[in-house]
Protein backbone atom coordinates (compact mmCIF):
# COMPACT_ATOMS: atom_id res chain seq x y z
CA UNK A 1 0.00 0.00 0.00
CA UNK A 2 1.44 3.34 -1.04
CA UNK A 3 1.76 6.23 1.37
CA UNK A 4 -0.83 8.99 0.96
CA UNK A 5 0.20 12.52 0.06
CA UNK A 6 -0.41 15.54 2.31
CA UNK A 7 -3.25 16.95 0.17
CA UNK A 8 -4.37 13.71 -1.42
CA UNK A 9 -7.97 13.85 -2.73
CA UNK A 10 -8.14 10.33 -4.10
CA UNK A 11 -9.50 8.82 -0.86
CA UNK A 12 -13.05 7.45 -0.90
CA UNK A 13 -13.70 8.47 2.75
CA UNK A 14 -14.57 12.04 3.78
CA UNK A 15 -12.58 12.19 7.01
CA UNK A 16 -13.55 14.09 10.15
CA UNK A 17 -10.55 16.39 9.81
CA UNK A 18 -11.51 17.33 6.25
CA UNK A 19 -15.12 17.91 7.27
CA UNK A 20 -14.10 20.15 10.16
CA UNK A 21 -11.70 22.10 7.96
CA UNK A 22 -14.31 22.63 5.24
CA UNK A 23 -16.93 23.66 7.81
CA UNK A 24 -14.64 26.31 9.30
CA UNK A 25 -13.76 27.77 5.89
CA UNK A 26 -17.30 27.70 4.42
CA UNK A 27 -19.00 29.69 7.20
CA UNK A 28 -21.72 27.08 7.77
CA UNK A 29 -22.35 24.68 10.62
CA UNK A 30 -21.92 24.97 14.39
CA UNK A 31 -18.48 25.99 15.61
CA UNK A 32 -17.24 25.01 19.08
CA UNK A 33 -14.14 26.23 20.85
CA UNK A 34 -12.71 25.74 24.31
CA UNK A 35 -12.31 28.97 26.28
CA UNK A 36 -9.00 29.93 27.81
CA UNK A 37 -8.29 31.51 31.17
CA UNK A 38 -8.40 35.05 29.76
CA UNK A 39 -12.02 34.56 28.62
CA UNK A 40 -13.25 33.37 32.04
CA UNK A 41 -14.45 35.70 34.78
CA UNK A 42 -13.29 35.29 38.37
CA UNK A 43 -15.57 33.78 40.98
CA UNK A 44 -15.93 37.13 42.82
CA UNK A 45 -16.94 39.13 39.71
CA UNK A 46 -20.41 40.31 38.76
CA UNK A 47 -22.06 38.51 35.86
CA UNK A 48 -23.19 41.87 34.40
CA UNK A 49 -20.23 44.22 34.88
CA UNK A 50 -17.53 41.50 35.07
CA UNK A 51 -15.90 43.52 37.88
CA UNK A 52 -15.22 42.48 41.50
CA UNK A 53 -18.36 42.89 43.61
CA UNK A 54 -18.53 45.44 46.43
CA UNK A 55 -22.16 44.78 47.49
CA UNK A 56 -22.78 41.27 46.16
CA UNK A 57 -26.09 39.42 45.86
CA UNK A 58 -26.51 35.82 44.75
CA UNK A 59 -29.34 34.05 42.96
CA UNK A 60 -30.74 30.67 44.04
CA UNK A 61 -28.74 29.14 41.17
CA UNK A 62 -25.47 30.52 42.55
CA UNK A 63 -24.83 33.38 40.10
CA UNK A 64 -23.19 36.42 41.67
CA UNK A 65 -24.27 39.98 40.86
CA UNK A 66 -23.43 43.47 42.02
CA UNK A 67 -26.49 45.12 43.57
CA UNK A 68 -25.65 48.51 42.05
CA UNK A 69 -25.18 46.91 38.62
CA UNK A 70 -28.67 45.37 38.81
CA UNK A 71 -30.24 48.71 39.78
CA UNK A 72 -28.33 50.54 37.04
CA UNK A 73 -29.45 47.94 34.50
CA UNK A 74 -33.10 48.32 35.54
CA UNK A 75 -32.89 52.13 35.40
CA UNK A 76 -31.15 52.00 32.02
CA UNK A 77 -33.86 49.75 30.63
CA UNK A 78 -36.56 52.11 31.94
CA UNK A 79 -34.89 55.16 30.42
CA UNK A 80 -34.40 53.37 27.10
CA UNK A 81 -38.07 52.40 27.00
CA UNK A 82 -39.09 55.97 27.89
CA UNK A 83 -36.88 57.39 25.10
CA UNK A 84 -38.31 54.96 22.58
CA UNK A 85 -41.87 55.87 23.61
CA UNK A 86 -41.11 59.58 23.22
CA UNK A 87 -39.57 58.98 19.81
CA UNK A 88 -42.60 56.90 18.79
CA UNK A 89 -45.05 59.59 19.94
CA UNK A 90 -43.02 62.24 18.13
CA UNK A 91 -43.07 60.15 14.97
CA UNK A 92 -46.85 59.76 15.19
CA UNK A 93 -47.30 63.52 15.58
CA UNK A 94 -45.03 64.21 12.61
CA UNK A 95 -46.90 61.73 10.45
CA UNK A 96 -50.21 63.32 11.43
CA UNK A 97 -48.96 66.85 10.71
CA UNK A 98 -47.49 65.77 7.37
CA UNK A 99 -50.77 64.22 6.30
CA UNK A 100 -52.60 67.45 7.18
CA UNK A 101 -50.14 69.64 5.25
CA UNK A 102 -50.06 67.63 2.03
CA UNK A 103 -52.77 69.80 0.49
CA UNK A 104 -50.77 73.00 1.15
CA UNK A 105 -47.36 71.72 0.08
CA UNK A 106 -47.18 73.72 -3.16
CA UNK A 107 -48.01 77.00 -1.43
CA UNK A 108 -45.41 76.41 1.27
CA UNK A 109 -42.73 75.65 -1.31
CA UNK A 110 -43.55 78.89 -3.13
CA UNK A 111 -43.22 80.89 0.11
CA UNK A 112 -39.92 79.21 0.98
CA UNK A 113 -38.52 80.00 -2.47
CA UNK A 114 -39.51 83.65 -2.04
CA UNK A 115 -37.82 83.80 1.39
CA UNK A 116 -34.57 82.36 0.10
CA UNK A 117 -34.47 84.83 -2.77
CA UNK A 118 -35.07 87.79 -0.45
CA UNK A 119 -32.48 86.66 2.09
CA UNK A 120 -29.82 86.28 -0.60
CA UNK A 121 -30.05 90.01 -1.47
CA UNK A 122 -27.57 91.71 0.89
CA UNK A 123 -26.25 95.25 0.46
CA UNK A 124 -23.05 96.42 2.20
CA UNK A 125 -22.69 100.21 2.83
CA UNK A 126 -19.55 101.86 1.47
CA UNK A 127 -17.80 104.60 3.47
CA UNK A 128 -16.49 107.24 1.01
CA UNK A 129 -14.25 108.91 3.64
CA UNK A 130 -11.90 105.92 4.00
CA UNK A 131 -9.19 105.19 1.45
CA UNK A 132 -6.79 102.37 0.85
CA UNK A 133 -3.84 104.33 2.28
CA UNK A 134 -5.61 104.97 5.59
CA UNK A 135 -6.48 101.31 5.87
CA UNK A 136 -2.83 100.33 5.25
CA UNK A 137 -1.60 102.78 7.88
CA UNK A 138 -4.10 101.55 10.43
CA UNK A 139 -3.11 97.93 9.69
CA UNK A 140 0.60 98.80 10.15
CA UNK A 141 -0.10 100.44 13.51
CA UNK A 142 -2.08 97.44 14.74
CA UNK A 143 0.66 95.04 13.60
CA UNK A 144 3.37 97.03 15.39
CA UNK A 145 1.32 97.29 18.58
CA UNK A 146 0.60 93.54 18.55
CA UNK A 147 4.31 92.81 17.99
CA UNK A 148 5.21 95.02 20.96
CA UNK A 149 2.70 93.26 23.18
CA UNK A 150 3.96 89.82 22.15
CA UNK A 151 7.62 90.71 22.74
CA UNK A 152 6.78 92.25 26.08
CA UNK A 153 4.86 89.17 27.22
CA UNK A 154 7.72 86.93 26.04
CA UNK A 155 10.21 89.00 28.04
CA UNK A 156 8.09 88.87 31.20
CA UNK A 157 7.51 85.12 30.83
CA UNK A 158 11.23 84.46 30.37
CA UNK A 159 11.93 86.47 33.51
CA UNK A 160 9.31 84.81 35.71
CA UNK A 161 9.54 81.15 34.58
CA UNK A 162 12.43 79.16 36.12
CA UNK A 163 14.65 76.77 34.20
CA UNK A 164 12.88 73.41 34.16
CA UNK A 165 16.05 71.42 33.49
CA UNK A 166 17.76 72.34 36.81
CA UNK A 167 17.69 69.25 39.10
CA UNK A 168 16.94 71.34 42.20
CA UNK A 169 13.67 72.59 40.66
CA UNK A 170 12.35 69.23 39.49
CA UNK A 171 9.38 67.88 41.48
CA UNK A 172 9.91 64.91 43.74
CA UNK A 173 7.36 62.19 44.51
CA UNK A 174 7.12 60.73 47.97
CA UNK A 175 7.18 56.93 48.29
CA UNK A 176 3.68 55.50 48.59
CA UNK A 177 2.88 53.15 51.44
CA UNK A 178 1.83 49.71 50.24
CA UNK A 179 -1.09 47.96 51.91
CA UNK A 180 -1.44 44.27 52.37
CA UNK A 181 -3.73 42.94 49.59
CA UNK A 182 -7.04 41.50 50.68
CA UNK A 183 -7.65 37.83 49.97
CA UNK A 184 -10.95 36.00 50.06
CA UNK A 185 -10.94 33.26 52.70
CA UNK A 186 -13.47 30.75 53.98
CA UNK A 187 -15.55 32.09 56.87
CA UNK A 188 -14.96 28.90 58.91
CA UNK A 189 -11.66 27.29 57.91
CA UNK A 190 -9.91 30.47 56.67
CA UNK A 191 -8.79 28.66 53.52
CA UNK A 192 -8.01 30.90 50.54
CA UNK A 193 -10.84 30.99 47.98
CA UNK A 194 -10.37 31.05 44.22
CA UNK A 195 -11.72 29.74 40.93
CA UNK A 196 -10.16 26.35 41.58
CA UNK A 197 -11.92 25.98 44.97
CA UNK A 198 -15.63 25.02 44.95
CA UNK A 199 -17.54 27.39 47.24
CA UNK A 200 -21.03 27.71 48.70
CA UNK A 201 -23.08 30.53 50.21
CA UNK A 202 -25.04 30.09 53.44
CA UNK A 203 -28.37 31.86 53.00
CA UNK A 204 -29.09 33.00 56.62
CA UNK A 205 -25.72 34.68 57.22
CA UNK A 206 -24.51 35.24 53.64
CA UNK A 207 -21.12 33.73 54.51
CA UNK A 208 -19.04 32.06 51.80
CA UNK A 209 -17.46 28.72 52.73
CA UNK A 210 -15.76 25.95 50.82
CA UNK A 211 -17.62 22.86 49.68
CA UNK A 212 -15.19 20.78 51.71
CA UNK A 213 -16.27 22.67 54.83
CA UNK A 214 -19.91 22.07 53.91
CA UNK A 215 -19.42 18.34 53.44
CA UNK A 216 -17.20 17.74 56.47
CA UNK A 217 -18.50 20.21 59.07
CA UNK A 218 -21.79 21.94 58.28
CA UNK A 219 -23.79 18.97 56.95
CA UNK A 220 -23.22 17.02 60.16
CA UNK A 221 -25.42 19.32 62.27
CA UNK A 222 -26.99 21.52 59.52
CA UNK A 223 -26.39 24.63 61.64
CA UNK A 224 -25.01 27.92 60.38
CA UNK A 225 -21.68 28.39 62.21
CA UNK A 226 -21.95 32.19 61.95
CA UNK A 227 -25.47 32.75 63.31
CA UNK A 228 -26.44 29.39 64.80
CA UNK A 229 -29.62 29.12 62.68
CA UNK A 230 -30.91 25.79 61.48
CA UNK A 231 -30.08 25.11 57.84
CA UNK A 232 -31.88 23.21 55.11
CA UNK A 233 -30.66 22.00 51.74
CA UNK A 234 -32.06 25.13 50.05
CA UNK A 235 -30.05 27.36 52.40
CA UNK A 236 -26.76 26.02 51.01
CA UNK A 237 -26.27 27.63 47.56
CA UNK A 238 -23.34 26.34 45.45
CA UNK A 239 -21.55 29.37 44.03
CA UNK A 240 -21.01 29.33 40.27
CA UNK A 241 -17.32 29.75 39.44
CA UNK A 242 -15.63 30.66 36.20
CA UNK A 243 -13.12 27.82 36.10
CA UNK A 244 -9.37 27.83 35.57
CA UNK A 245 -8.94 26.89 31.90
CA UNK A 246 -7.64 23.41 32.70
CA UNK A 247 -9.42 20.27 31.55
CA UNK A 248 -9.51 18.80 35.04
CA UNK A 249 -11.27 21.83 36.57
CA UNK A 250 -14.66 20.12 36.20
CA UNK A 251 -16.32 23.14 34.57
CA UNK A 252 -17.76 23.20 31.06
CA UNK A 253 -15.67 25.81 29.24
CA UNK A 254 -16.79 25.15 25.66
CA UNK A 255 -18.45 27.93 23.67
CA UNK A 256 -20.63 27.12 20.66
CA UNK A 257 -21.77 29.34 17.82
CA UNK A 258 -24.77 28.19 15.80
CA UNK A 259 -24.48 29.17 12.13
CA UNK A 260 -26.61 28.40 9.06
CA UNK A 261 -26.52 24.82 7.79
CA UNK A 262 -26.72 23.87 4.13
CA UNK A 263 -29.28 21.18 3.45
CA UNK A 264 -29.14 18.91 0.45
Amino acid sequence: MTRHGKNCTAGAVYTYHEKKKDTASSGYGTQSIRLGKDAIKDFDCCCLSLQPCQDPVVTPDGYLYEKQAILEYILQRKTDIAKKMKAYEKQKKEQKSNSQLESKSEERERVERFKTRENSIVSKPINPFTTGQNKGAEKGRTDSSSAEVSTGSAATSSQTLPSFWIPSLTPESKPTLLKKPDRYVCAVTRDVLGNSVPCAVLRPSGAVVTQECVEKLIKKDMIDPMTGDKLSDKDIIPLQRGGTGFTASGVDLCAKEARPVMQV
